[in-house]
């Protein structure tokens, strides 16, 4: 297995054959989806979903019903490629995967909440969440989170309560292209001594794997 990370909340794993992509948006490397055997999109926010890049592969994408509905206004020359899923579905997109979740976070009380779904990954015996925009708990074990840490509808103390909550053994920053160093630093540092024993904080740059 490897695990690649890309710009913000983009992540690549590889395994026994298979390339699945989550979330390869306007702020992740185009690279990301080379070779991709499946791509993955938790919600239509541009930092998550780009058409552009959707175009670079070949690959099936599956994804919950209003992001397809804008993939087919937006670029309907990929629509066919489209799988969707809804809330609690159980599917192979090369790996067994639950989606988990329904709701985009709250950004702001005048602002329309949007759907989310997050991702919920078996591979090779290790269990993966990424939980695309949302602080939804998984409802089972995890062995590693892909961690947002920073973000319009985000504050750090909840994003260390969510990691809690998971309580994966590791929880790897993605969501964080918008934080400076400095503030990646700060969120480090917090996470580092407000975890509990037992639950590591990783971050790795874009283009490194885990």
């Amino acid at each position: 297995m490897r695990i690649t990370k890309f710009g913000h909340a983009c992540v690549r794993i590889e395994t026994d054959g298979h390339v699945i992509v989550v979330d390869p948006g306007a702020f992740s490397e185009p690279e990301a989806v080379d070779g991709a055997t499946a791509v993955l999109i938790t919600h239509e926010h541009a930092d998550h979903y780009s058409a552009d890049n959707l175009r670079l592969t070949d690959a099936p994408i599956h994804t919950i019903a209003a992001v397809a509905e804008q993939i087919r206004k937006d670029a309907p020359d990929i629509a066919e490629r489209i799988n969707v899923v809804a809330p609690g579905d159980q599917f192979d997109p090369g790996v067994p995967t639950t989606a988990v979740g329904e709701q985009h976070a709250v950004i702001h009380a005048d602002i329309p909440r949007i759907h989310n779904s997050g991702y919920l990954f078996d591979v090779e015996g290790t269990t993966i969440f990424h939980p695309g925009d949302a602080l939804t708990l998984p409802g089972t074990d995890v062995d590693l989170l892909l961690l947002p840490v920073s973000a319009p509808w985000l504050k750090i103390g909840e994003c260390i309560d969510f990691a809690r909550g998971v309580g994966a053994p590791r929880s790897v920053a993605i969501h964080d292209k918008i934080y400076s160093d400095f503030g990646l630093g700060f969120a480090a540092t917090l996470l580092g001594n407000l975890l509990p024993e037992g639950q590591e904080y990783v971050r790795i740059e874009p283009g490194q794997d885990l």
